[in-house]
């Protein structure tokens, strides 16, 4: 039976079951746990959640204090109500500027979510997908609101973080690219969910290997690239994980042309789930700070992966890819055909050439200018994006507050 109880009646020895509120407002990644420890009482308490929900059932009953019984369906229609009137409408599309500091907020919580279903795997405790679901819904609907913004933010992850960041990341990518494929909302969900869990197997790789600042070496290699299998056999522990998720932990790295690893399947026997993975997870990998090179320009990374479509990835899900991140993707430098050098700071919505961009230096002066937001798509604008441009050539240090304004300061 559940009990809906104050905070303040909470004692050790409880399960706890839902919490009253927002994934983004507890202190824990998941619920669904029998309170052992004082700390995460005092967590919650300390929380701006006022109201839990228990399952006396699965651990000690509230004995002082009023407290509400109910059923799980009951408890389940709560929370759905819950969460539909604190979220804002994923209908309304948002500005950049609008969603930047909310997709910091959450790629911040995300990734705490992230450290700790990582500590699991790596007890050898099983991860659920019910657990994940608040997390995937939370990334999904910042991702509904504008695309660019949290993918973009979780791109400038530290090399330190790279590992939990890139599971963060690889799920709004997987969203972004279901939604342009047309896939339902439960397929949508379900690529999330396969983003988010990909890389569980990296968990149980040593550290010293994974985060090793040169060249790996081949036995080391060798190490690595059996995360795949360690994350498909640590994701069959727990319980409720879709098949296309265990899919894609299994087969993200595989390559049409067979070649990829573990099993070196080619084109029609990788799923499309899979080949999806390939895309985002190579994409975000190599845009990213990694322990031993710093990350490509967005638009750059997408220029050396068409190159790579033979033989590596699906030419329609590139394709399809493309479309959802940008020609351009938020990030890029871009050099105009006015000899001014700008950042793209988001999609336009009407062409995939004509993005909005922050125009801050003059290639012609040779200095700085007073940077200027500019829509290349409006009816009147006669500048346009004359070629991608390399941001190491120009030293540019605060290229990423440029269009990231504030929010950055979350994210490092």
């Amino acid at each position: 039976m559940l009990k809906k109880i104050s905070v303040d009646q909470l004692t050790l020895g409880m399960h706890l079951h839902e919490f009253c509120g927002s994934w983004m407002e507890h202190p824990f990644w998941r619920t669904r746990f029998v309170i052992r420890d004082a700390a995460d009482i005092a967590a919650i308490r300390a929380s701006s959640i006022r109201e839990v929900w228990i399952d006396v059932a699965k651990g000690l009953d509230a004995t002082t204090g009023v407290s509400r019984e109910a059923s799980e369906a009951e408890v389940e229609r709560e929370l759905q109500a819950a969460a539909a009137a604190a979220a804002p409408a994923v209908q309304q599309k948002a500005t950049m500027r609008e969603e930047a500091a909310r997709a910091a907020r959450i790629c911040a919580k995300s990734k705490q979510a992230v450290v700790s279903m990582f500590q699991e795997a790596r007890m050898g405790n099983a991860v659920s997908a019910e657990d994940c679901a608040p997390l995937v819904e939370e990334i999904s609907n910042s991702v509904a609101r504008n695309p660019g913004a949290l993918i973009s933010l979780a791109r400038l992850k530290t090399a330190d973080d790279y590992t939990y960041m890139h599971s963060v990341a690889v799920c709004a990518l997987m969203i972004a690219l279901a939604r342009q494929l047309g896939l339902d909302e439960q397929q949508t969900r379900q690529a999330g969910l396969a983003g988010l869990l990909h890389d569980l197997g990296k968990a149980m790789i040593p550290g010293e290997v994974l985060n090793k600042p040169g060249k790996l070496t081949d036995e080391e290699f060798a190490i690595v690239k059996k995360h795949p299998e360690l994350g498909h056999a640590a994701l069959l522990l727990g319980s409720g994980v879709p098949e296309a998720v265990l899919d894609v932990c299994l087969h993200h790295h595989e390559k049409t042309d067979g070649s990829g690893y573990p099993k070196g399947l080619k084109a029609d026997q990788i799923s499309r789930f899979a080949k999806m993975g390939a895309v985002c997870d190579v994409y975000d990998a190599i845009t990213s700070n990694r322990p031993y090179k710093a990350g490509w320009d967005p638009a750059e990374s997408l220029r050396k992966m068409a190159e790579w479509t033979k033989g590596h990835f699906d030419e329609t899900i590139f394709q399809a890819f493309v479309k959802s991140v940008g020609i351009y993707p938020t990030g890029s430098l871009v050099r105009l055909e006015s000899g001014r050098l700008g950042v793209v700071t988001e999609q336009s919505g009407k062409s995939l050439l004509a993005p909005k961009v922050k125009v801050f230096f003059s290639t012609k002066a040779n200095a700085r200018i007073r940077p200027e937001e500019i829509d290349l798509s409006r009816p009147g604008v006669q500048d346009k994006i004359a070629g991608r441009e390399d941001p190491a050539k120009w030293n540019i240090p605060d290229l990423d507050e440029l269009w990231a304004g504030s929010a950055i300061a979350e994210m490092r």
